[in-house]
């Protein structure tokens, strides 16, 4: 029986080349999406279309409760979570001075506790089962900071704490929990930045002079939830061009 890995906002950008990897690896691949998502039926012919067979089931993972029932269904219907890849994201980009506390419940909500929503229904069976893998993709402006992001930028700060202090708790019981920050990745919603300031504000200042493509992404979390990376726990690991160097 395959392994049964779940990424949430799978759907589109670099959640959806994580969804291909993990199932050319021959897992049973499962995501989620928002409640009010109604192409999810339309991804998922696509993505048939294009030779992938993944489960879809709705979730808001800024909700504990709907994070409960969807880990319930999933559960149920699929079977349980052997890897988590905690990847739905959202910004609400403006300076402190404009953040309203709406922009920043939205973030955190969606961004930092959908980690706790999500991670506790599954936790507990991956250390009964002495295996699992939980995967947190964070960001490169998490490490460092990034103008008019300090609501992005403390929620994905606040993921690798949270990894760090479940990979000790976990350790032992063969499930390791570990953070990806990733730079600049030509995802659609990079893609739509103006050439213009993509030449002259965010290129310049990746010393690979490129974007980096969602597949090395997925690639790094494919490697994450493998046998081979039994004795990796605990770690953030930056793949940015080399933007940012810790």
């Amino acid at each position: 029986m395959s392994r049964i890995a779940l990424v949430t906002g799978g759907m589109g950008g670099l959640g959806e080349a994580i969804c291909i990897k993990m199932a050319a690896l021959g897992y049973t691949v499962v995501t989620t999406y928002s409640p009010g998502n109604k192409k999810w039926e339309e991804w998922l012919a696509t993505m048939k279309e294009q030779g992938h067979e993944f489960h879809a089931y709705p979730c808001d993972v800024a909700s504990y409760d709907s994070a409960q029932e969807c880990i319930a269904r999933i559960t149920k219907e699929i079977g349980p979570v052997d890897v988590l890849v905690n990847n739905a994201g959202i910004t609400r980009d403006m300076t402190f001075k404009k953040m309203d506390k709406a922009a920043w419940d939205d973030v955190m909500k969606t961004n930092l506790d959908s980690v706790f929503n999500m991670t506790k229904p599954v936790c507990d069976g991956m250390v009964e089962r002495n295996w699992g893998r939980i995967i947190n993709i964070s960001s490169v402006n998490g490490q460092k900071g990034a103008f008019g992001q300090t609501n992005y930028s403390a929620a994905k700060a606040g993921m690798h704490g949270f990894t760090k202090a479940l990979a000790l708790e976990v350790a032992r019981k063969g499930v390791t929990v570990n953070t990806i920050s990733p730079g600049y990745i030509g995802t659609k919603m990079v893609m739509a930045i103006p050439q213009e300031v993509l030449d002259s504000k965010i290129i310049p200042q990746i010393p690979m002079a490129r974007l980096g493509k969602p597949e090395e992404v997925a690639g790094l979390v494919a490697y994450l939830a493998s046998e081979e990376a039994a004795f990796l726990t605990g770690a953030n690991i930056a793949i940015n061009g080399g933007q940012h160097m810790s």
